[in-house]
């Protein structure tokens, strides 16, 4: 079932609606294709996020980052 909506843009809204429009689609395919990026890109950095909450909480993977820190601390030139 189709869902129907109704919005007031504001200037900058409106702007950004005609750029998407780029004169070839209508306000509702515009519309449409707007809020599937929109989701898209939450979607990919919700994504994001909870691997680097999985990485931050893995014991191991943290132990094997420091142990690269020392090594390469050893290997910078003294001062």
């Amino acid at each position: 079932m189709s869902k129907s909506l109704h919005v007031r843009l504001d200037d900058a809204s409106s702007a950004a609606l005609d750029i998407v429009r780029a004169g070839a689609l209508s306000d509702s395919e515009a519309v449409r294709i707007a809020l599937r990026e929109a989701a898209a890109r939450r979607t990919a950095r919700s994504t994001i996020q909870a691997e680097v909450a999985a990485l931050a909480a893995d014991e191991s993977d943290r132990e094997e980052m420091r142990i690269i820190r020392e090594q390469l601390a050893e290997l910078a030139p003294g001062d």
